[in-house]
């Protein structure tokens, strides 16, 4: 099914750099978040941290911990915890599929980005698997190769 929004609709609003060093992403997902009206606010604003952000699955629903939304100045009485736990939107059976792959390939499930869709917030979320650190050193030593070869096409021309 298309979907009615297309590339220009959506604007990124936080990103989580350090997951793509850190893990090695294995599949990613989209999903609502559950937020309240000063939070959504906030969240437009870019107001928010996703760097020690993880999800965890109880009771058969995806919750979204450690994720940093700061409170909205303008709505004192209404601010909820910055740092509370937010449930996440996904059907039941990408719930229960990521819960198995978490157990059984002992994965983990962390927040790559936040970006609004339309009028929605959208959290991208992707199955991980931590890197070791010969594999960091790789990607390291793979990002400086890159500049390099960058810097040597840029004096050519």
């Amino acid at each position: 099914m298309p979907s009615q929004y297309n590339k220009s609709n959506i604007k990124i609003l936080a990103d989580n750099r350090k997951a793509s060093f850190l893990y090695e992403i294995l599949e990613k997902y989209e999903t609502g978040i559950a937020l309240y009206g000063p939070e959504i606010k906030s969240v437009k604003s870019g107001k928010i941290n996703l760097s020690d952000g993880y999800v965890v699955i109880k009771n058969a629903e995806a919750l979204l911990l450690n994720v940093h939304i700061s409170p909205y100045e303008k709505a004192a009485r209404e601010n909820k915890d910055p740092l509370r736990t937010r449930v996440l939107l996904l059907h039941k059976n990408e719930i229960m599929r990521l819960y198995g792959k978490t157990k059984e390939k002992n994965l983990t499930i962390v927040p790559l980005k936040i970006y609004l869709k339309g009028d929605k917030a959208k959290v991208e979320i992707a199955l991980v698997k931590g890197k070791k650190i010969y594999d960091k050193r790789a990607s390291i030593k793979e990002k400086e190769q890159k500049r390099e070869i960058e810097r040597i096409i840029k004096n050519r021309r």
